[in-house]
């Protein structure tokens, strides 16, 4: 890892969100690609932040279910979704990517959530969402769940035409959403 991925993360664990933007920026102006500063900077100095939000001692506010939809290989928003809401005292089932709708419906009736949320990362993908959700309807589970919606093309308005309960913009809001579904927030 270069020197200025290694600050990247080293920023990130400490917090310094103004100094983490700017070494982002220099890294981008020096030529490194974005993948890998996502990669070797951004997500290593989460994944080094993880254990210290799990040792938050935040009380268990419930818990959440997370997929990528069908169709859907990108999982990087749902990995930081579930790192927020494990410092948030969430139990988190992580159902992985290209996940189909009885997939969810399944592991719903397995694992019974509070909250279900589902992340796509592709335009051509954000409809799998719906289908997902009339398959939840449809399986009678509906009413059992709150259902959060996010990834780059996903949008409020979006959330509210498929019937979702909600949109997050990013991790902290999709984590802050969930505690507000449970009444944690």
């Amino acid at each position: 890892m270069s020197k200025i991925l290694e600050r990247i993360a080293t920023c990130i664990l400490e917090g310094d969100v103004e100094q983490t933007a700017k070494l982002v920026k220099r890294a981008l102006d020096e030529g490194t690609p974005a993948g890998q500063i996502m990669d070797e900077g951004l997500l290593a100095g989460t994944t080094q932040i993880r254990p210290l939000l799990l040792a938050g001692g935040s009380k268990q506010a419930g818990k959440v279910l997370l997929g990528t939809v069908k169709g859907d290989l990108h999982d990087i928003g749902k990995n930081l979704v579930s790192m927020m809401c494990e410092g948030a005292g969430f139990e988190v089932i992580d159902i992985g990517f290209n996940v189909e709708p009885e997939a969810f419906v399944e592991a719903i009736k397995k694992h019974q959530p509070e909250v279900v949320g589902m992340s796509a990362m592709l335009t051509t993908t954000m409809r799998a969402m719906g289908y997902t959700i009339k398959a939840i309807e449809e399986a009678g589970l509906r009413d059992r769940v709150k259902i959060m919606v996010g990834g780059a093309p996903v949008d409020a308005d979006f959330s509210k035409r498929i019937g979702a309960d909600g949109y997050g913009s990013n991790a902290p809001a999709g984590a802050d959403l969930a505690k507000k579904f449970v009444g944690a927030a």
